[in-house]
């Protein structure tokens, strides 16, 4: 991938002083040439559009590498976002869309009030962990819109085998509001603070392991606020510090692009893309789109831990250690050994953010347990209760 050597005074580490905007219009202020993407069908708004000419490559064989080759590149080092028009067949969208939508009428008969990111709850209409609800209700349907080879495609294409792939359901509805510009999961789902506590080499490998994309569900002309991108965006180093500063929101919002997309339509896109949802100024147009979000295998470890068992069982020796004046610092080494220190994955329906872009994750709950002096039993209790709401909807 694209990317300058870091500026700031502590090398290997991005902080706010990399964040130089005219070195980001560098980046971004460049032409997307149809004539480097020969299977593109056109640029639009400095968007690479595939239609046809895909749907001429062979399945399998070298023209599929070749155009798979071409994705990557045009993820990576051009403009970081391509369209796939009619890559979902209607009718196939249109059998997924109503048990999207029974599964939204479920969830306001109950009473539930999806989490959401970037907006407020309830201001939109969300499924979390719509993968499995779909396909356990309905695997006909489901079969039929997960056979889609767009997707396995520009997956493979961008992350190689052994993808995983994820689904939330997002209605945006009339009167839905702006999204603030982004980048997105990992490291755009963390607070600047949060970011610049990951070295450079982290902010370059990151987007290597998600891609991220949406198919539209039904029609949605500009006034449905379909998504706001700035391409080639994804190409600034320091963009996951950068996104956080309001010079670059500013920029964002003057610079951005937007095209209207018709139902089975599908976008794909870096995920360091700056980019967010705009606003649905239609009287009547309910904004649906499948999110996907595909993630490599890389991103998992060889074995197995029980780390609920472990937290619990070392929670007497690291409050035994501090009362004997261990250093601090000591014991929150062995809590990021023993604990998951990280929120995903998990289940948004009921481990929802507070006060942030994630859950509280499970090292922050032995922290926290050893801070306030809890007893074992009610450490215990908390684990086995965060480990339930992290469990899928279906169990």
């Amino acid at each position: 991938m694209t990317a300058t050597t870091p500026r700031s005074s502590t090398p290997g580490w991005y902080t706010a002083d990399d964040c130089d905007l005219v070195e980001f219009r560098a980046v971004v202020e460049v032409e997307t040439r149809l004539e480097d993407h020969p299977h593109a069908d056109a640029v639009e708004q400095g968007v690479l559009v595939y239609g046809d000419r895909v749907r001429d490559v062979p399945a399998a064989g070298p023209q599929r590498r070749e155009l798979q080759a071409e994705l990557a590149r045009a993820l990576a080092d051009g403009p970081g976002i391509v369209v796939f028009r009619g890559a979902f067949e209607a009718g196939v969208v249109d059998r997924a869309s109503a048990v999207f939508r029974a599964l939204i009428e479920e969830q306001k008969a109950a009473g539930v009030t999806g989490g959401d990111h970037f907006a407020k709850p309830g201001a939109n209409d969300r499924v979390w962990g719509a993968l499995d609800k779909f396909g356990v209700r309905d695997p006909e349907a489901f079969a039929d819109y997960y056979a889609n080879d767009v997707l396995a495609l520009v997956s493979e294409a961008w992350l190689g085998r052994g993808y995983q792939v994820t689904s939330q359901l997002n209605v945006v509805n009339p009167g839905g509001t702006a999204q603030r510009a982004h980048r997105d999961y990992h490291l755009g789902f963390m607070d600047a603070a949060q970011a610049q506590a990951y070295p450079a080499h982290v902010h370059a490998l990151s987007p290597g392991l998600t891609l991220q994309g949406a198919v539209a569900h039904v029609d949605m002309p500009l006034e449905s606020g379909p998504t706001l991108y700035l391409p080639h965006s994804q190409k600034h180093p320091a963009g996951y510090v950068a996104f956080h500063q309001p010079e670059f929101t500013a920029y964002f919002d003057e610079h951005r692009v937007q095209l209207p997309l018709t139902k089975g339509d599908a976008v794909f896109f870096n995920p360091a893309l700056f980019h967010g949802a705009g606003s649905n100024v239609s009287a009547d147009v309910k904004r649906m789109a499948n999110l996907l979000q595909v993630s490599s295998a890389f991103g998992r470890a060889m074995e197995t831990v029980d780390t609920a068992a472990l937290s619990s069982a070392v929670f007497g020796v690291l409050a035994r250690r501090r009362a004997a004046g261990t250093e601090e610092q000591l014991l929150r080494n062995v809590i990021a050994v023993a604990a998951e220190a990280y929120a995903f994955p998990t289940n948004l329906d009921r481990d929802q953010p507070v006060g942030g872009m994630a859950p509280q994750t499970q090292a922050e709950l032995l922290a926290r347990a050893l801070d306030e002096e809890w007893s074992q039993d009610r450490l215990d209790e908390a684990l086995a209760a965060q480990a339930e709401r992290r469990r899928s909807a279906l169990r």
